[in-house]
């Protein structure tokens, strides 16, 4: 069987509870002096040891791996009588006792295998017989949350007249293991998990086990698993390990949520994509397993508030704008025309919290909105940040594959939306309060909803609790998740405020959506643009000139592609008075030079700046307009200095396993500031990559820093190309391309083999009419890109990411060309 190395296959007897000698099959790499651990790994119904091929095949040299199958099942002994729970967690107990392990244990378990798997650990754990020394999990489960069904397959399975002919009287329950697989499973290995299973004898046992999921209040396995469950407190001294596919039918996303509430310590990998046989879908899943095996405690999250027993108010700079100016307009949707005072949006927050806590919002749990940037959206933020609860925000801007995919991965308690977003809500599975918003104006519409219990009134909470989870742009990947404790926002909050001097009499343009969010935590008005807030590049001259004119704007915060759509529409024969703005930041992307001298024709008076940040932490440096023009180098966009008490360092493209400020050393950008992210949710091997250096960030980026210690971009490290020549890093090489007149933008992707690609550059035409034929274009190019050109395609239109509409997606462009230069695109 492929995959399978007959010299790990034996037989192991031992003696059962009948006196009845018993015969068990089992995948061994062997027992060594050099095995400092044994990995026990646990198979589910209908799979057998081959599950585990991977693992031993990858095992290093000082882990011994055993897997076993069950008995009935796989190539173990086959039985008259079905086995229960409590009799399988008998039978692994009696095999470790015969196999003499003399080192230290550690389980590795799914689906049914789970409970089996934790129900020997709980033992082990009493008895001392064996140090245990962690637990990990794939998709399995414990307990069937309340108030949702079990899985559909299992219960038709289990349904009166099918269980025996889809288990045992056909092979419909094995060949559903290929369909469980997330991945295209080949043709071989579908095969392997199939052989054992190729008469009706061989798959009584699977009859059996689907027979011993305890549906029932008085099956014989019920009282065992619940057992098994409420002793899960047993696991809070060693390390837990859950790694899961989310797309699993069996096993969803409510299974990892009901074990992570039991076993709150445990680590969690959500491999996006991955199904019910994650380690068949996920390749990576194999080694990323042998890493934490190899350091389990390693992960530490930027913890740095965890200490900080100051509490966090987030509204009392709008409490205060409330007393102080009341009527003043603290908050204008330029769109639905309507401006709110400070009073108003206090007055709104307080109802918010009212209601919510009415609709069982409390303190620590996770709050999501699927409400469109506004004033109905900002006064239900700081209701949940004042009622304890953490804010979950996936915005539009993700799309709204990508919304469901954060949402749902987010693991939110309650989730409140526009009527518009009730079917998206009903298909999220989430176990609190669908929340909506037109009960909640019905309610306003009646009066007052109850008052607040007492522990609701404290509205500052440490600044250790969880405040945020907002996730990345998705841009190179699924969007990430990132925690943010209370007290981390509000360091982001100090750091705009110190950085950018802003003052009360400020307002704020907030062109990019969220950061209107920040507006009363600053105490400053906020302003959102006529224009679509998941569509960055559909700002107007218009809409901008409306909001800087009727709000008085003074600071103005747009992505690139929002600011070049603005100067792209401005009409002829007309000079707006934009005299008052006095900032403008813009970043998300790099930001051209010649988008930035058109913005200082446009608004002489203002500092233009574009600070350096990601959703992990922002900003971390920024640079202003006359810096970037006087720069002479060509090697990327220039982003300036780290700010006050932000550390910026490279981790050489060699040699990544340390860091330096040498100037002019290519690498990833590595940061550590006081307003960095805690950690990745839900994403363990992610946060253990990023936190590599302990305190640090892994950016994803690279670039270099110059002599003055200033840091300059060069793009994403998973876009660097590998040539023949050496490593070329995209951004410079689009620069010195876009220097050209009759470029607008441009893109520079490798084609070919990974190790040794070519480079491609893929551009758009600008406005601007050129005499040159298209080999003169080439020509001048190449001239101008630095590195050898070995195409150069013409486009309509390049791929950006949906929330900033700047970043570009190399990574299609790079398939499309490998397409269109083979001659299939």
């Amino acid at each position: 069987m492929q995959g399978l190395d007959p010299s790990w296959s034996r037989i192991v007897t031992f003696t059962d509870h009948d006196g009845i000698s018993r015969g068990m099959h089992i995948l061994d790499t062997g027992a060594g002096p050099e095995n400092e651990l044994t990995l026990v790994c646990v198979h589910g119904n209908p799979t057998w040891s081959y599950l585990w091929r991977n693992f031993l095949a990858q095992a290093p040299s000082n882990v011994r791996v055993i897997a076993l199958d069950h008995l009935g099942m796989g190539y173990s002994e086959k039985l008259d009588t079905e086995r229960v729970l409590e009799q399988r967690v008998d039978d692994l107990t009696r095999l470790i006792a015969a196999l003499e392990i003399t080192t230290p244990i550690m389980s590795l378990a799914h689906d049914w295998g789970g409970p089996i798997s934790l129900g020997w650990v709980e033992r082990e754990i009493a008895s001392g017989d064996h140090e245990i020394s962690g637990v990990i999990l794939l998709n399995t489960a414990v307990h069937q949350p309340e108030k949702f069904n079990n899985p559909t397959i299992i219960r038709l399975a289990r349904a009166r007249g099918l269980l025996a002919p889809i288990t045992e009287y056909t092979q419909g329950f094995v060949f559903g293991t290929r369909v469980l697989s997330g991945s295209k499973m080949s043709r071989e290995v579908a095969a392997g998990f199939r052989e054992p299973y190729r008469n009706r004898e061989s798959r009584k046992a699977i009859h059996g086990f689907v027979a011993d999921i305890p549906f029932e209040v008085n099956h014989v396995s019920r009282a065992p698993l619940d057992q098994i469950a409420l002793k899960l407190n047993l696991l809070s001294q060693i390390p837990v390990l859950m790694c899961w596919g989310p797309n699993d039918p069996v096993f969803s996303d409510l299974y990892l949520r009901d074990l992570k509430s039991r076993i709150p310590h445990a680590e969690v990998h959500r491999y996006e994509g991955a199904s019910h046989l994650v380690s068949e879908d996920t390749p990576a899943l194999v080694s990323d397993v042998f890493s934490w095996i190899a350091s389990p405690n390693s992960s530490e999250p930027n913890r740095s508030s965890d200490t900080d027993t100051s509490l966090v108010d987030f509204g009392a700079r709008m409490s205060e704008q409330a007393i102080i100016r009341p009527n003043a307009v603290g908050l204008t949707a330029m769109n639905e025309h309507l401006s709110v005072t400070w009073r108003e949006l206090q007055s709104q927050t307080e109802f918010s919290m009212r209601y919510l806590s009415r609709e069982g919002v409390t303190a620590g749990d996770r709050v999501a909105f699927l409400v469109p940037p506004g004033p109905s959206l900002i006064p239900l933020i700081y209701a949940t940040w004042n009622l304890g609860a953490a804010v979950v925000l996936a915005d539009s801007g993700l799309g709204l594959r990508g919304m469901f995919r954060a949402l749902r991965g987010a693991h939110i308690d309650h989730v409140v939306g526009i009527p518009r977003a009730w079917p998206l809500m009903r298909s999220l599975q989430i176990p609190g309060a669908r929340i909506s918003t037109k009960n909640m104006d019905q309610a306003s519409d009646r009066g007052t909803p109850n008052p607040l219990p007492a522990e609701a009134k404290q509205h500052a909470f440490p600044a250790s609790h969880l405040g945020a989870v907002v996730f990345t742009s998705g841009s190179t990947g699924p969007a990430k998740g990132v925690q943010y404790s209370r007290g981390h926002i509000a360091l982001t909050v100090t750091a705009l405020q110190s950085q950018y001097s802003i003052q009360s009499d400020d307002v704020i343009i907030a062109a990019f959506a969220p950061w209107a969010v920040f507006g009363p935590a600053l105490g400053i008005a906020s302003v959102l643009p006529d224009m679509n807030p998941g569509k960055p590049s559909s700002l107007t001259y218009r809409a901008l000139n409306e909001s800087v004119v009727r709000a008085g704007g003074t600071l103005l915060w747009a992505s690139p592609a929002a600011l070049t759509n603005v100067v792209d529409t401005v009409p002829k024969f007309e000079n707006a008075d934009w005299s008052g703005i006095r900032l403008i930041l813009s970043a998300g992307a790099p930001v051209p030079k010649s988008l930035l001298k058109k913005l200082a024709r446009m608004i002489p008076n203002a500092s233009i700046r574009t600070p350096y940040g990601m959703t992990e932490a922002l900003p971390l440096s920024e640079i202003s307009l006359d810096e970037i023009l006087n720069s002479l180098e060509d090697q990327g966009v220039l982003v300036g200095k780290g700010l006050p008490g932000v550390d910026i360092k490279i981790a050489p493209w060699d040699e990544s396993d340390r860091l330096t400020t040498d100037p002019e050393v290519m690498g990833e950008i590595v940061v550590r500031a006081p307003h960095m992210k805690n950690s990745y949710d839900n994403l363990a091997f992610t946060e253990r990559t990023s936190a590599q250096f302990q305190g640090w960030h892994r950016t994803g980026d690279v670039g270099h820093l110059d002599a003055d210690g200033s840091l300059w971009i060069e793009g994403r490290k998973s876009h660097v190309i590998t040539t023949h020549m050496g490593v070329v890093t995209p951004v410079p090489v689009e620069q010195r391309v876009e220097s050209l007149d009759f470029v607008r933008q441009a893109a520079c992707v490798g084609v070919g083999p990974k190790e040794g690609s070519v480079v491609v550059i893929v551009y758009i035409e600008s406005a601007q009419k050129s005499e040159l034929s298209q080999l003169q274009r080439e020509d001048q190019m190449r001239a101008v890109a630095g590195v050898p050109i070995a195409a150069v395609l013409l486009v309509k239109s390049l791929p950006t990411d949906i929330r900033h509409n700047a970043k570009l997606n190399r990574d299609e462009i790079s398939r499309w060309a490998n397409k269109k230069l083979a001659g299939s695109g």
